[in-house]
């Protein structure tokens, strides 16, 4: 690990506004944020730019970027403790254990943005319905997933997933620039969305709430079908 990286490890150990794979949370984020504002997640949030921004923008709603490498939550929860945004958090920890960080309807909504498309293991897409039953478990009924991304493979995963588990579509933008759509909290741009865009890429955004029925993760293929799909 870099000397940088160290650095920064260190640092967010001593962040207040930094929880690091925290027990005893669900139920209590009331206590750490010193309110009963709705809470927004940014799942796989890197530098946090969309927490931190809405953050500044909405100081009646609380907003925790979900990452499991610190060193990239230490640039947003540093900004966040420097403009003393009391209203914005960091959780470092994996986005499958949610369920143990926060209660049953805790979550009002949550943002998934240019998160890695996993072109080559689809069970690991934030969309997948492996993490949607785990987003079930601590969502406010009614409440919104937004996705943004530049990969037409992952929005149009997304499409058919929630297709298959009944959820309903709330807005549906293939391309947000393209359609002058780029405004409120979509004119965010994050770190990779500015790369993305100088090298000419589509940006699409997908907005949807999840059914009341149970989600439905597909059976895992045995092994052997797995290598043999693959292959084919």
């Amino acid at each position: 690990m870099g000397h940088k990286k160290l650095i920064r490890f260190r640092a967010i150990d001593h962040f207040s506004n930094v929880l690091q794979n925290p027990e005893g949370m669900p139920g209590n984020w009331n206590g750490f944020f010193k309110n009963n504002n709705p809470i927004t997640l940014e799942l796989a949030c890197g530098k946090g730019e969309y927490s931190v921004n809405l953050g500044r923008e909405h100081k009646d709603h609380n907003y925790i970027g979900v990452d499991i490498k610190g060193n990239r939550i230490y640039n947003g929860a540093k900004i966040a403790l420097n403009e003393g945004l009391t209203n914005v958090g960091f959780l470092r920890g994996q986005i499958d254990h949610l369920h143990e960080f926060f209660g049953p309807a805790e979550v009002s909504d949550l943002w998934i943005v240019f998160s890695d498309p996993f072109l080559q293991k689809p069970k690991n897409r934030l969309t997948h319905p492996r993490f949607l039953l785990i987003y079930q478990q601590v969502m406010q009924k009614g409440g919104v997933i937004k996705l943004k991304t530049d990969s037409k493979e992952l929005y149009d995963f997304t499409l058919e997933t929630i297709a298959e588990q009944g959820c309903t579509i709330v807005e549906n933008i293939a391309d947000i620039y393209g359609k002058g759509k780029a405004t409120g909290p979509l004119a965010i741009q994050t770190f990779y969305e500015k790369m993305h865009l100088a090298e000419g890429r589509t940006i699409y955004y997908l907005s949807f709430t999840l059914p009341e029925t149970t989600i439905v993760v597909p059976a895992r293929k045995p092994k052997i079908q797995e290598e043999h799909a693959a292959t084919d």
